[in-house]
C-alpha cells in the first residue's frame, strides 16, 4: 500500500524507538574543558579567532590589502572581509573596506593600479575591481557560473578565468545547460568508466575546471563572448581539490597563458605528472605545447622575469611521489633550455616571486621547524635566510623589503615588514586578535635527541599555562600526519598544542623520519617504513623528553593523532600498548590493505607501500595495524569525517569495531558533513570537548 493512517506510522514509529534504544539516546556529551588557569588561553579562543591572510601590496608599493575571516560560532559561520593598510603612515590604523560588504575574497592588484576581486553579490562568485580603496566597485565579468580563481593580464586588458564546466560541451553556454538538464532529472544514479570517482571530499560530477579569457575595456568590463582556451584539454586547471591561481599565468605579452595540469584519463589517480603546458595563443584552437615533457614528475607554479625572458617554476623528480623535493628550475622562454639553481639546498621550495631587477627569487620553505623567507640569488644559487623562528604564510614585495603573514605556535598569523637586508627585527604591521595579548600561553622550546639510526630528530615541549616549577602534568603526546608534515612553530586552527597547555596539559610533539624540513634523505626515510623508524622516533623522542623535562608526567599521558597520525594511535595500540592511559585516532588507517583499494590518490599508497595491493601485499601487510589487534587494551576516542575520501568511513568504524569487541573503552565520534578535517565552528568546538573530555576522564591533574 502507498498510504497508512497516520495512527499506524505513530504506532510504528513508536515500535522503532522501543526496539532500538541506541538510536533514540545519544552518550552524554561531556563538559567543556576548563583553564588551567583565568586568563588561559582556550580551544573556543582559537575556534573565535580572527583569521589574517592573503597579504597583497600594490604595485606603488603604498597599500597592502589582506584578507581576515571572523567566526560566529553560535551561527556556524565564518564570514570573509577585506582590510586595506597604507603602508607609507606607519602610524594609520588598518581599516575595513567598504567592498567587504557584501562578501569580497582574492583581492589582486592589477599592473594598472586597480584592485581586483572576487565578490558573489551578483548571485555567482565574480571578478569585480575598484579605482582605488574608496571608490565604486565594478563588476569586470558576467559569466553564468562561478569563477574559481583569476588572473589579470600584464598590461590589464585581460582577464583569464578558471570555470568549473563539461569538457565535452560545445561552448560555456551548452555546458551551463547540460548542468540544468542534469539537475532536473529524476533519476540519481551517476555512472563512471574511469577512476577518479571521488576526491577529498566530491563525488566526481563530470565537470573539470578550465580556463576562459575575455578582454576587458576601458569601462572595466569584460566584453565579448569569452573564448575557452583550454578547450580540448582533459585535465583541471587548477587542479582539484586545492588549486588556485599560482598554477595557471599570462606570458608576458598577455598573448598566452602557461599552466599547470595533470592529463585525466585512466591513470590520472596513481599520476603526479603535472606538466606546464602553453596555449597556442588564446584561440581556443585546441592545441597545446608541452614545455616540460622531459620530466614526469610534478611541475607547477610558473612565474615569468620582469623581463620576460626566463619562466621560473618547481619541478619534482620521482614520478608517482608527491613529497618530493621540489627543486627550483629556470626555462629560457626563447630556446627552451632549462637549469636548476640552488641544487644543493637540501630544502623544498614553495610559492616562487622576482625580484624587481631580475636577479634574484624569493620562496618559503620548511627548516627545522620553522618555515622561512628566503632569497635564492639566480646568478649563483647562493641561498639566504630572510626571516627566522616562526612561518611564514606568505609574502609580497614592497620598494624597500617585504610585507609578510607570520604565525607561531604562540601566535596567530599577523602582517610583518622587514627591509631587504633583513637583518633588523620584524616591525609588526598589524593585531588581529589584540585580546590575545592578555592570555597566557604555555612557553615552549624546541630540543633534540638522536633517534632511528642515531640520526638528530628534532620535537617540542610545551608547558601548561599557569606552569608552578616542581609540578608534574599530565601529557598530551601529539603525533603529526602527512606523513611527510611537522610539528613546527607555527599556529593551527585544528590541532592547536595551545589549546592543550591552556587547559592544563605539557605537550609533547616529535618530528619523526618522515618530517618535512629537515633534508629529503629525512622525509624519504618513512616511505614503506611506517611502523618502525618512527615509532623508534617516537619512543626515544618520549623517553628524551622525560629525561630533560621533569614537569612531564610520563606516567600520565594520552597520544593524539590524525591521519598518518592517526595510524600510528592504531599502531602505537598494538605496538607499544602499555606507555599511555588512552588514545585519541582521528582520521586514521587502520587496514593498510583495504586503504590501498578505497582511497582516492593512489599515486600515495603505491609509493609508500611500494607498490599495489596485488603486486606488493606485503608492503601493505608488513606495518598493518589491523594484524595486531589481538594486543590492544588501551581505551581510544575515535573521530571519522563521513566526507573524509582520503581516509573513508570504513576505516574508522573497523577500529571502533575492534575496540567494541575487544570490550576496550571506547568512544566514537562521526561527523556526517566533514572530510577529512573538521572545519565548521559548531563541530569544532564539540570535537574539542569530546576530546578534552577523553583527557579528563583518564589523566589526573598536575600535583
Amino acid at each position: 500500500m502507498r498510504h497508512r493512517s497516520l495512527l499506524s506510522a505513530a504506532c510504528a514509529a513508536v515500535a522503532l524507538m522501543s526496539a532500538a534504544p541506541a538510536l533514540a539516546q545519544m552518550p552524554p556529551a561531556p563538559a567543556p574543558a576548563a583553564p588551567a588557569t583565568p586568563d588561559a588561553f582556550t580551544y573556543q579562543d582559537m575556534i573565535s579567532a580572527n583569521r589574517l591572510g592573503d597579504p597583497q601590496v600594490s604595485p606603488d608599493g603604498r597599500y597592502v590589502v589582506y584578507s581576515v575571516t571572523t567566526t560566529d560560532v553560535q551561527a556556524n559561520s565564518r564570514a570573509g572581509s577585506l582590510w586595506i593598510l597604507d603602508l607609507s603612515a606607519p602610524d594609520t590604523a588598518p581599516r575595513r573596506l567598504a567592498i567587504s560588504d557584501q562578501g569580497a575574497n582574492t583581492a589582486r592588484w592589477g599592473g594598472d593600479g586597480n584592485l581586483y576581486f572576487l565578490s558573489g553579490k551578483s548571485g555567482a562568485s565574480q571578478v569585480w575591481r575598484v579605482a582605488s580603496p574608496t571608490s565604486a566597485p565594478v563588476q569586470v565579468t558576467n559569466l553564468p557560473t562561478d569563477v574559481n580563481a583569476y588572473r589579470i593580464s600584464p598590461s590589464g586588458d585581460k582577464v583569464a578565468v578558471s570555470l568549473a564546466v563539461y569538457p565535452n560541451a560545445a561552448d560555456l553556454n551548452a555546458s551551463v545547460q547540460q548542468g540544468k538538464a542534469i539537475a532536473e532529472q529524476k533519476t540519481t544514479g551517476q555512472v563512471y568508466d574511469r577512476i577518479f570517482v571521488r576526491h577529498w571530499d566530491t563525488w566526481n560530477d563530470h565537470t573539470q575546471n578550465h580556463l576562459f579569457v575575455q578582454s576587458i575595456g576601458r569601462d572595466g568590463k569584460a566584453t565579448g563572448t569569452p573564448t575557452w582556451i583550454t578547450k580540448g584539454f582533459d585535465g583541471d586547471t587548477p587542479s582539484k581539490p586545492f588549486g588556485d591561481e599560482s598554477e595557471f599565468v599570462f606570458t608576458p605579452a598577455g598573448d598566452a597563458v602557461v599552466f599547470s595540469a595533470r592529463l585525466a584519463g585512466q591513470t590520472e589517480p596513481w599520476s603526479t605528472n603535472f606538466d606546464l603546458w602553453k596555449t597556442n595563443g588564446l584561440s581556443g584552437d585546441g592545441t597545446f605545447t608541452n614545455l616540460t615533457d622531459g620530466n614526469d614528475a610534478w611541475d607547477t607554479g610558473p612565474v615569468f622575469s620582469p623581463d620576460g625572458r626566463t619562466l621560473a617554476y618547481r619541478a619534482m623528480a620521482r614520478p608517482g611521489f608527491e613529497a618530493d623535493r621540489y627543486q627550483i628550475v629556470l626555462m629560457d622562454v626563447e630556446t627552451g633550455p632549462k637549469r636548476e639553481i640552488a641544487s644543493n639546498w637540501d630544502r623544498s621550495a614553495d610559492t616562487l616571486q622576482w625580484s624587481r631587477d631580475g636577479q634574484t627569487l624569493y620562496t618559503t620553505a620548511g627548516d627545522v621547524g620553522s618555515t622561512k623567507l628566503f632569497s635564492v640569488d639566480t646568478r649563483n644559487g647562493v641561498v639566504t635566510p630572510i626571516t627566522g623562528a616562526g612561518h611564514v604564510s606568505a609574502f609580497q614585495q614592497t620598494p624597500s623589503g617585504f610585507v609578510f603573514a607570520q604565525d607561531s605556535l604562540r601566535e596567530p598569523g599577523d602582517l610583518y615588514f622587514k627591509t631587504y637586508l633583513g637583518r633588523e627585527m620584524a616591525r609588526r604591521l598589524t593585531q588581529s586578535n589584540p585580546a590575545f595579548a592578555a592570555k597566557q600561553f604555555g612557553e615552549y622550546e624546541q630540543f633534540s635527541f638522536a633517534g632511528w639510526n642515531n640520526e638528530t630528530v628534532h620535537g617540542y615541549v610545551i608547558k601548561p599555562a599557569g606552569y608552578v616549577e616542581g609540578r608534574k602534568y599530565p601529557v598530551a603526546f601529539l603525533i603529526h600526519g602527512g606523513p611527510q608534515g611537522s610539528f613546527g612553530d607555527g599556529w593551527s586552527y585544528r590541532w592547536n598544542p595551545e589549546t592543550y597547555a591552556g587547559a592544563g596539559y605539557a605537550v609533547v610533539m616529535i618530528d619523526f623520519h618522515g618530517s618535512t624540513g629537515y633534508g629529503q634523505a629525512f622525509t624519504d626515510a618513512i616511505s614503506q617504513h611506517w611502523g618502525d623508524r618512527p615509532l623508534e622516533d617516537l619512543q626515544k623522542g618520549w623517553a628524551a623528553a622525560q629525561a630533560k623535562y621533569s614537569f612531564l608526567d610520563g606516567d600520565n599521558a594520552c597520544a593524539l593523532g590524525a591521519s598518518y597520525g592517526g595510524y600510528m594511535i592504531n599502531w602505537i595500540a598494538g605496538n607499544w600498548s602499555n606507555e599511555f592511559k588512552c588514545l585519541v585516532n582521528h582520521d586514521g588507517v587502520f587496514d593498510t590493505f583495504g586503504m590501498g583499494y578505497s582511497t582516492e590518490e593512489l599515486w600515495f599508497t603505491e609509493w609508500e607501500y611500494g607498490g599495489t595491493p596485488w603486486d606488493k601485499p606485503e608492503g601493505y601487510q608488513k606495518f598493518n595495524p589491523a594484524n595486531h589487534v589481538d594486543n590492544w587494551k588501551t581505551p581510544m576516542l575515535v573521530v571519522q569525517g563521513d566526507r573524509d575520501f582520503r581516509i573513508p568511513t570504513a576505516q574508522g568504524l573497523s577500529t571502533f569495531t575492534a575496540l567494541q569487541r575487544r570490550g576496550i573503552d571506547s568512544r566514537l565520534i562521526v561527523f556526517p558533513n566533514e572530510n577529512h578535517w573538521v572545519l565548521k565552528p559548531a563541530n569544532s568546538l564539540q570535537w574539542h570537548n569530546e576530546v578534552f573530555g577523553w583527557l579528563n576522564k583518564y589523566l589526573t591533574p598536575d600535583q
